[in-house]
């Protein structure tokens, strides 16, 4: 019996998708202190989002573009499922338990059956934009799920339609995406929307264009040889995440998401590294998940704690954050080795 010889691996990519989820993580813990982003050091950790979405074309193109006539909608979505929905369930009770558990604020006192209903909208990823506290965070209790929302409606379009279609359509489609996504960052004023009720749309505009982006860059065949290694293509990513935030800057955050962020997976697709190096690289992909699914069960926590410390006017902010995300990449670590693996593998062996 032949087995499918094994694909060669983008270890810098994986590496680069750390430090996308590190960056959007300080990101959020400064965002809670200081809301007027000009004052961020990090000012546009939002756009880590639009590059995990970039990535995540290129990265799903890759998989399954020459097998899933073979596993079929069903056989793809499974496995999508067995992968990224595990941590979307630890996610909720994570944001369920801080939600009462806070100590520095007062939950609001919903009812159980509401507070059911928003819990249960969490597990099956179906928006519910209605806590006013909140935000109206399309998912309250776990406010990055808004993001891997888009990502089940992206690979759901994949798994229909886009896996089929030619490279002629697919940089059509992908032109026409870019100009929505300047439309209505011209609107908006920036690309920071999708994870509210009131700016739900702003999501689908992001992952269309960046997905498509990425899968365009693989079918396109755009590896770019490079010296440059992950280290120097790491700073070229925070470069563009801590680039200064202007109110207006609408057009550099579009030209960011549509040049600058196809251009770093082209080259991260072509960078070589190390065997050292790789491992770090692939140990910094496989934490970027839980990392983006499981921080933000403290954010609000924080944000109490910090108001309360009146943080945002003292001296020691940067040093409290940094303590902070260290701390979200340990209970990553910990998540990703006692609970994401396990529960993957386990599911692999019971579903195929």
């Amino acid at each position: 019996m032949q087995t499918r010889p094994a694909k060669p691996h983008f270890a810098v990519l994986d590496g680069l998708r750390g430090v996308a989820a590190i960056g959007v993580v300080t990101f959020h813990f400064m965002e809670m202190v200081i809301w007027n982003y000009s004052k961020l050091r990090i000012g546009h950790g939002f756009l880590a989002v639009d590059f995990f979405f970039c990535l995540s074309g290129f990265v799903t193109g890759y998989a399954y573009d020459d097998r899933i006539r073979t596993l079929g909608f069903g056989g793809f979505l499974k496995q999508r499922l067995i992968r990224l929905h595990p941590l979307v369930v630890l996610g909720a009770v994570l944001g369920l338990i801080a939600f009462y558990a806070n100590p520095f604020g007062v939950a609001p006192g919903y009812s159980p059956a509401r507070m059911a209903l928003l819990f249960a909208a969490s597990l099956l990823m179906l928006p519910c934009g209605v806590m006013k506290e909140r935000s109206y965070n399309l998912f309250g209790l776990n406010a990055p799920a808004w993001s891997l929302f888009w990502e089940y409606v992206a690979n759901v379009i994949f798994g229909l339609a886009l896996f089929r279609l030619k490279r002629g359509a697919l940089i059509v489609l992908t032109c026409v995406a870019a100009i929505a996504l300047c439309w209505v960052a011209y609107r908006s004023g920036n690309l920071s929307g999708g994870w509210s009720s009131r700016n739900f749309w702003d999501g689908g505009a992001r992952v269309t264009f960046s997905f498509l982006a990425g899968l365009l860059v693989y079918r396109m065949g755009w590896r770019l040889r490079t010296r440059l290694g992950f280290v120097a293509l790491s700073l070229l990513l925070l470069l563009a995440l801590m680039s200064p935030y202007a109110s207006h800057g609408w057009v550099r955050e579009a030209a960011i998401i549509i040049v600058y962020f196809p251009l770093l997976v082209a080259l991260g697709a072509g960078a070589s590294v190390s065997p050292r190096i790789e491992k770090l690289c692939r140990f910094s992909g496989d934490l970027s998940y839980p990392l983006y699914m499981t921080h933000y069960s403290v954010i609000w926590i924080w944000g109490d704690f910090a108001e309360k410390h009146n943080l945002a006017h003292g001296h020691d902010l940067v040093l409290h954050v940094a303590c902070g995300v260290v701390t979200m990449v340990a209970f990553a670590t910990l998540v990703m080795v006692a609970y994401d693996k396990p529960v993957r593998a386990w599911l692999k062996s019971r579903l195929g």
